[in-house]
């Protein structure tokens, strides 16, 4: 008996005012408003369908999201990454007015021994007052300041000379004009983190950061930062505010973190760990990004976890099952690796690593990591709720040993917590088969599946998971994508996308890759956001997952839409949101020709009036940052009627938002 009910129920027998007095409780109680839903048509959807999956790829954290304006602040880029690299890859060395003296890069006694490499800088000879010695970086190609803006500096330095030494620290621009400056008087022989406040006088797009000094001396430098205050919510060591508003604007119900193949890395010291990636930022493990550049670790546990927060959405942490990738050193190249395991005698140590983890997303401030969580600012717990163990792995009985550790470990301790298995990197296939096989024999609640295929694939695909069991385990839909960024690519995608509306009793999560590319750094086909330092375009396949996350529902209405199944060319799903009360209607034309469904509200109540966002435009058509809004959603009023034969334009995709009566 539901809650309506009860109170129907309770209201019928006023013998005593004791009754009376409750229905008022109950009806205070209710926290949404229920859609009228004629009885049998609805099942229910799952609260977590739609979300996001951040992974470092194409320079989405630093120089993407990650707030900081400094390319290899802790000078621990290196020829492993690129042939190019070195540890003052991005720093130029120079003198000013017939000052000289050098700079040099050193590994004893360094911050901490987990970022081994500064810089020594010296001033042999300084000549007049305008004479310098200095260092300076160019940020990812070049440093975007704003006027009046203020810009949190930070270095760790100690004195290597007799006396203490003056450094200048300044924002230039190309033509050497100083924007903004401060200086700093280093006077310890002991590594100490000193700060200044920069507010540039201009705004500039290409500045560099400049360490200079102005006094004959000698320094040791390491982790240089430089941080917009306006970072996303204003959190230090944060997110770029405006690609952070464009997630958060979509309002996932959870972010997959940190990958993908960046989670198993390039063999097993490539590994990503996630106590690497927590605690001060001199204490952090930088290390090669197996997408071939560096990844400091900025943007870590700690600032993933607090983002979620910041916007609603659910952590979903992403650990490597003990195994590298199959793909390791190349291995479709002569002289790969392959999938390496980590030995079974160091599985005890690893399985405790994944536990830990949970103990600090969701211990008491009194646990060992609760603690560290706490210290970090945030004693209260992060609610964790999903863990992936694996990502795409090849299911070898390496692979199933010691996935099968991992996952009874953490059951056994943390019953709570729901633990995602993996079927492979594709649809279907062996190692898809066995992943199932293996996650069903296991009872592994919740198992990812991935694929890249064309868009035509996804349209006649979109009945996938309406046979899918029940009886076993859920699915989450951590990657996909159709190939492509243009209108036909999207829509295809909105089509599967009814599909998984419709099976959200089986299809549990689901999330569009990969999210971020950034301009001349992209080393993947498809993707959601492009960016540059300053600005963005919206690709149609992210405005059709944000009007898919918007305009979520958590039942799904059977019987609403009348449509030809066999017509895969159109798509559809009608969903009930019990918070506002609204049916929704999602409707998709794939073809070339104008379609027409048919819709039947009988049984239910409605307004008349109701809102209409439509996203149309012809097969091939991208937006780009010439022209960033070529494609995009338009919204108006609907007339609504009891029965609707909604004409559905070419190659569009058509929301509509009904407010039931009560």
């Amino acid at each position: 008996m539901n809650a309506k009910t009860k109170i129907t129920s309770i209201l019928y027998n006023k013998t005593t005012s004791r009754l009376i007095i409750l229905t008022a409780v109950i009806l205070l109680c209710q926290p949404m408003v229920q859609a009228q839903v004629p009885p049998g048509n609805a099942k229910k959807i799952s609260p977590d369908l739609f979300g996001l999956f951040f992974e470092d790829i194409n320079y989405a954290a630093d120089g993407g999201l990650y707030a900081e304006l400094v390319q290899n602040r802790s000078f621990e880029y290196n020829p492993t990454e690129r042939k190019e690299w070195h540890p003052l890859y991005n720093w130029d060395y120079f003198t000013s007015g017939y000052s000289y003296g050098n700079v040099n890069i050193e590994t004893s006694q360094p911050v901490h021994p987990n970022n081994p490499h500064y810089t020594v800088l010296e001033a042999e000879h300084i000549y007049q007052q305008d004479g310098s010695v200095g260092i300076k970086n160019q940020g990812f190609d070049g440093i975007v300041v704003k006027a009046g803006n203020l810009y949190q500096f930070s270095v760790f330095a100690k004195q290597l000379s007799i006396q203490p030494v003056t450094l200048k620290i300044s924002l230039q621009n190309r033509k050497g004009e100083v924007l903004a400056e401060q200086n700093l008087t280093v006077s310890s022989i002991q590594w100490g983190k000193q700060t200044a406040v920069l507010q540039p006088s201009a705004d500039y797009d290409t500045a560099s950061l400049v360490i200079a000094l102005v006094s004959k001396g000698k320094i040791a430098l390491d982790v240089v930062s430089l941080f917009p205050e306006k970072t996303f919510k204003k959190r230090p060591n944060g997110m770029r505010a405006d690609l952070a508003q464009l997630l958060a604007d979509m309002k996932p119900a959870f972010i997959r973190f940190p990958g993908g193949c960046l989670v198993h890395g390039d063999g097993l010291g490539n590994m990503y760990r996630w106590k690497n990636t927590i605690g001060p930022l001199e204490q952090r493990v930088e290390q090669r990004n197996i997408w071939g550049y560096h990844q400091t670790g900025g943007l870590g546990y700690y600032e993933y976890f607090q983002f979620c927060e910041d916007i609603g959405a659910k952590p979903l942490p992403v650990l490597p099952a003990a195994v590298s990738c199959q793909n390791s050193g190349g291995t479709w190249r002569i002289g790969g690796t392959g999938q390496r395991a980590l030995p079974l005698e160091d599985m005890q140590d690893y399985i405790q690593e994944v536990l830990d983890l949970i103990e600090w997303a969701n211990g008491p401030v009194n646990s060992t990591w609760g603690s560290k969580r706490a210290a970090a600012g945030h004693p209260a717990t992060f609610n964790l709720q999903y863990i992936g163990i694996g990502n795409e792995e090849k299911i070898t009985p390496e692979f199933e040993q010691r996935f099968k550790l991992v996952h009874d470990a953490v059951k056994a301790r943390y019953p709570e917590i729901t633990v995602i298995g993996t079927s492979g990197p594709f649809h279907s296939g062996e190692d898809f088969d066995k992943g199932w096989a293996f996650a069903k024999n296991q009872q592994v609640k919740v198992v990812d599946e991935h694929y890249y295929v064309q868009p035509e694939w996804f349209i006649s695909n979109q009945y996938r998971y309406d046979n899918y069991p029940r009886s076993s385990g859920n699915v989450y839909l951590g990657e996909y994508a159709s190939w492509g960024n243009q209108l036909k690519n999207a829509l295809a995608e909105a089509a599967f996308m009814t599909g998984l509306e419709r099976n959200g009793d089986v299809v549990q999560l689901a999330s569009y890759a990969p999210l971020f590319a950034k301009k001349n750094n992209t080393q993947w086909k498809t993707d959601m956001i492009f960016f540059d330092n300053t600005r963005y375009y919206l690709t149609p396949n992210y405005h059709v997952q944000k009007l898919f996350s918007v305009n979520k529902g958590d039942r799904y209405l059977n019987n609403i839409i009348q449509k030809e199944d066999r017509d895969t060319s159109i798509a559809a799903s009608a969903t009930g949101d019990s918070r506002t009360g609204d049916i929704i209607l999602k409707l998709v034309n794939t073809g070339k020709d104008k379609k027409t469904i048919a819709t039947d509200l009988t049984g239910y109540k409605y307004s008349s009036d109701g809102v209409k966002i439509l996203l149309i435009g012809t097969a091939d058509q991208q937006n780009s940052f010439s022209d960033p809004d070529a494609v995009k959603p338009d919204q108006g009023p609907i007339a609504i009627k009891k029965k609707m034969n909604i004409e559905l334009p070419p190659m569009s995709l058509m929301v509509i938002r009904i407010k039931t009566l009560k």
